[in-house]
Order: structure tokens, then sequence, then C-alpha cells
């Protein structure tokens, strides 16, 4: 029997994670709660509206709100009102965020590299495929009854 279900090492390696992450982003006024990755899919993605990124990212809307005030405080977000929607809000990055970005890019890989040293090429590749079978399968209808 194994010690651990493959959720719970997920969990478990989820947490140090972004602990982890958290702690290297300190420094450049980027907190925990995911925030660089709102802050990727903004640069990614000019302009997108709120709601389209609390879908990007998988976070609820509360967590979007509170990510995207902590990085406008920062200095990294800009909001504007969209023009179609007035109650809605078009996310830009600023220029600050635009000259963090490789800098942002090269913590992440970093931390990537770290987290998969003691791996193979091949076993790397096979767990990302597989990781992404089991994200794709949560979309199938008999995992989310109606």
């Amino acid at each position: 029997m194994r010690p651990y279900s493959v959720g719970k090492l997920m969990s478990f390696i989820n947490r140090i994670a972004q602990r982890e992450l958290a702690e290297r982003l300190k420094p450049h006024g980027i907190g925990s709660g995911g925030q660089h990755s709102y802050l990727k899919a903004i640069l990614a993605t000019p302009g997108m509206n709120q709601d389209k990124l609390t879908s990007v990212v998988k976070f609820d809307k509360a967590t979007t709100t509170r990510c995207i005030r902590q990085l406008e405080e920062a200095g990294y977000v800009k909001r504007t009102v969209d023009e179609q929607d007035r109650r809605s809000y078009r996310l830009y990055p600023t220029e600050i965020a635009i000259a963090f970005e490789p800098k942002l890019q090269a913590i992440l890989d970093d931390y990537n590299r770290l987290l998969t040293a003691h791996l193979t090429v091949e076993e790397i590749d096979a767990l990302h495929a597989l990781l992404q079978k089991m994200y794709d399968g949560l979309d199938e209808p008999s995992l989310n009854p109606t």
C-alpha cells in the first residue's frame, strides 16, 4: 500500500511550491496566492477582463479581485473600465511588469528545474503528459455530475 494518494502528494507538492515561490517573489513585491499566475496571464493577454482572467487562472472571483488589487498596489497592473461593459475592468501590465517579465520567467523556470531535478528528461516528459491527461479528464461529464 502506498503511504500517500496521488491527490495528497499533489497537494503536498503544491503547498511547498507555493510557499517557495512566494519566498522567491517577495523581494519583488509579489505575494502568495498565485499572484504570479495572474501577472503571467495579464502579461500574455493585455486587456483581458477580470472574469476571463478568473477562468484562465482557475481561481475564484474573490481571489482574483484580491490578487489584482495587490498587484495594482505593487505597481504591476492597471485596471481600466471596460468601454463595452462599464461594470467590468480590463487589466493591463504596467511598464514595471513588462520590465519584470524576464526575471519572473527566470524565477519560475529555475523553480521548475528544482522541482524536476531528480527526474530524467523522459520522466519529465512522461510526468507532464500524465498530469495533462489528469487535468483534461477533469472536464469529463462523469466527474462533474449535474
